[in-house]
C-alpha cells in the first residue's frame, strides 16, 4: 500500500493534446440525436456482450434535481433493450436525500423511478472487489449486491463535479458502486481526520480510478458505457437543485466499451468548443486536476486514450472532436 503523498505532481490540472497520447485506438460511438431514440441508438452499438443479470448504473440524483437523465430516455431504454434488468445505486456518504435506504427509496419515488425494479446495493452490507495494480488500494468495498449482476450497463449524465472536475462513466461506477459508508470513505477521507472529503486532486482522482478499475475488472467484456452530454453544470448530480445553472451547450451522446476512450472523448467534445462556450467546465476540470482521472486510468492500463470517433449521424463516418461540437449553440436554459 502507498503512503499518501500531499504533494499533487502528475498534472490533473493539465490537458493533455490528442498528438500527446501514445497507445491503440478505441471506438467511441456519438450521435447528436438527445433523445430516448438516441440512447437507444448509442446504447445499441456497445450492448454485444450483455447477458444475464443486468444492473443498470445510472445517478438517480437528489429529490427535483434539474439535470440528471431524463427517466422517459432511460424507461423507454429498458423497456426496449433491456428487459428484466434493474437499477442500480449505492447509499450516499454525505447526510441527504439517499443518506440511508429507507430515505433513497422516498428520492427515487419522488423523482419517478418507478418504472423498473431499484436494487440498492449496500442495502445488506459491503463486498471487498479486489484492485490489481493499485497503488492506493489492495481492494475497495463495493456495495454487496454488486456481485450479484453478469452484465453492467454504465449510464452515465457527463456533467462536472465540485471535487472531482467532472463526472463521467469512472466516477458514475468509482463512486457510485462503492458502498456509503466504508468505500465512499476509502476514497474521500483519510483514516482519523476530521474533515470527510480531506482527500483531494490526484489523490483522490488516483482512488476513485482504482475504484473503477476493481469495478471493470469484475465485469470483464460484460460492461459497457453510455455518457450523455446535456445539461451539463460545473455541479455533480449530487446538489440537485443547489447545481450551479447551465451554461455549456448540449451535445450528445456517446457510448463506447472502453470507459477511458468514452471519458476521454467527452472531455475533448468540451475542449473543442469556443472558449465563451467551454470556460467554466473546463476551469472546474483543470482547478480541481480533474484530468488525472484520465492519465491515471492509462497508467493502471483501464483502457486506451486514443480512439476513433464515429458519427451514427453519418452512417458512422469518422470524425473529430471538432466536428462533433460545430452545432451546439449557447445553452438557452
Amino acid at each position: 500500500m502507498a503512503e499518501k503523498n500531499p504533494v499533487p505532481g502528475t498534472g490533473g490540472e493539465r490537458y493533455v493534446p490528442y498528438e500527446e497520447r501514445d497507445g491503440n485506438e478505441s471506438i467511441v460511438y456519438f450521435t447528436r440525436d438527445l433523445s430516448a431514440a438516441g440512447l437507444r441508438k448509442a446504447y445499441e452499438q456497445v450492448a454485444g456482450e450483455v447477458r444475464g443479470r443486468v444492473g443498470v448504473k445510472v445517478h438517480t440524483g437528489e429529490q427535483h434535481g434539474p439535470n440528471i437523465i431524463p427517466r422517459e430516455w432511460v424507461a423507454e431504454l429498458m423497456a426496449a433493450d433491456l428487459p428484466g434488468a434493474a437499477i442500480v445505486e449505492t447509499n450516499t456518504y454525505y447526510d441527504g436525500d439517499r443518506y440511508t435506504t429507507e430515505k433513497h427509496r422516498e428520492t427515487l419515488e419522488v423523482n419517478g423511478w418507478t418504472f423498473a425494479p431499484v436494487d440498492i446495493l449496500d442495502e445488506e452490507g459491503v463486498t471487498a472487489f479486489p484492485v490489481a495494480g493499485g497503488k492506493w488500494f489492495d481492494a475497495v468495498h463495493m456495495g454487496s449486491h454488486l456481485a450479484d449482476y453478469d452484465s453492467l450497463v454504465v449510464l452515465t449524465h457527463f456533467k462536472g463535479h465540485t471535487q472531482g472536475g467532472f463526472g463521467g462513466s469512472a466516477k458514475n461506477i468509482g463512486i457510485g458502486c462503492a458502498d456509503g459508508r466504508v468505500g465512499k470513505a476509502e476514497i474521500h477521507t483519510t483514516p482519523g481526520s476530521d474533515d470527510q472529503w480531506d482527500i483531494k486532486t490526484e489523490e483522490f482522482m488516483e482512488r476513485m480510478m482504482e475504484s473503477a478499475k476493481a469495478v471493470c475488472d469484475h465485469f470483464g467484456r460484460r460492461i459497457t458505457f453510455v455518457n450523455v452530454m446535456r445539461n451539463m453544470s460545473v455541479s455533480c448530480d449530487c446538489e440537485g437543485t443547489a447545481a450551479a445553472p447551465v451554461v455549456t451547450p448540449n451535445v450528445g451522446i456517446l457510448a463506447s466499451t472502453d470507459i477511458l476512450a468514452l471519458d476521454q472523448a467527452c472531455v475533448d467534445l468540451v475542449y473543442a468548443m469556443r472558449e465563451e462556450d467551454h470556460h467554466d467546465l473546463v476551469e472546474r476540470m483543470e482547478t480541481r486536476h480533474g484530468l488525472r482521472q484520465l492519465s491515471y486510468m492509462r497508467e493502471l492500463g483501464v483502457g486506451n486514450w486514443r480512439y476513433a470517433l464515429l458519427d451514427l449521424d453519418a452512417l458512422g463516418a469518422r470524425i473529430e472532436p471538432a466536428d462533433a461540437v460545430a452545432h451546439v449553440v449557447p445553452f438557452a436554459g
